[in-house]
């Protein structure tokens, strides 16, 4: 049996006409209407796009580049997801744009703290605020009333100094006198009074609102009068570390500088009754002052 094909006979060229479709072979017709159908896929997508971006305006200032050293904005035109966050769109900035854009993130669960920005005017959290929330252009700054290091970095140095002065840690002189270790009890009731204070994530957005502390650098500020809060607060301390906690809170840039504007409690990520707080603890402050004769 022989193994050569014979040879088929050149198929003669068809006029190409748009209008004569049985002119074309079933397969060539199926390829065809793929190419068509790809192309008009394609191009949808490319409008979905087009449509589907989000526009942001980014402060950017670099102190060690010449031609940076005069702050600015850059625009930046970021596809938008569904579920996109405030961290995700500088993010892809900065990986598809320009790798120079300079911010601090870490968690991105709104744990750590770190990405706390000016976001249309607000103090806010990157990692927690849905682009679709905000209108456009979304402004995207660093925190007001800290120096800024670079783009949407700011100095926290000062911030942390006024945390560590209100001693946050707990200190403990009633310890049991018996040799066997025995844990320090406390009610639940108590637990729940400085619940809400213990969130505290340390990100400066109630510190950056406070005109108070905008203009007095020695105010220890909403964070810091918190954290003494939780500790104050807290029954497995003796009356003693609580005075002296008072003292500390009660001083010229304490407690009594604040003037109750809640905009500490407004800009808090975590909900925190900030100003509440400040409050209790002048009322505390006002009865460890008070003598009966």
């Amino acid at each position: 049996m022989s193994t050569q094909q014979q040879q088929e006979p050149e198929s003669q060229e068809v006029p190409q006409d748009p209008d004569m479709k049985g002119a074309e072979s079933p397969q060539q017709e199926r390829l065809r209407e793929k190419q068509e159908g790809m192309v008009d896929e394609h191009a949808e997508k490319e409008a979905e796009a087009a449509g589907e971006t989000v526009h942001i305006k980014v402060f950017r200032y670099d102190p060690e580049v010449a031609a940076k050293q005069e702050p600015r904005f850059d625009d930046f035109h970021v596809p938008f997801e569904k579920g996109m966050t405030v961290l995700d769109a500088v993010m892809y900035a900065r990986d598809e744009f320009d790798s120079s854009l300079t911010f601090r993130h870490s968690c991105r669960q709104a744990v750590c703290g770190s990405d706390a920005f000016f976001v249309n005017g607000k103090q806010r959290l990157g990692c927690k605020t849905q682009i679709s929330d905000l209108e456009q252009p979304v402004r995207i700054e660093p925190l007001p009333h800290q120096e800024v290091v670079k783009d949407l970095v700011v100095d926290m140095d000062h911030f942390y100094d006024q945390m560590h002065a209100v001693e946050p840690y707990f200190q403990d002189e009633d310890t049991p006198d018996s040799s066997e270790l025995e844990e320090q009890r406390q009610s639940p009731e108590n637990r729940e009074k400085i619940k809400m204070s213990s969130r505290c994530i340390w990100c400066g957005a109630c510190m950056s609102s406070c005109n108070i502390a905008a203009g007095d650098n020695e105010y220890l500020g909403p964070a810091a009068i918190n954290k003494a809060y939780k500790f104050a607060m807290d029954d497995r301390e003796s009356e003693e570390i609580k005075e002296h906690r008072l003292r500390i809170l009660e001083q010229e840039h304490g407690v009594w500088r604040c003037q109750t504007q809640f905009s500490c409690t407004e800009v808090c990520p975590k909900d925190i009754p900030l100003t509440e707080h400040i409050q209790e603890l002048k009322r505390e402050a006002v009865k460890k002052n008070l003598k009966f004769w």
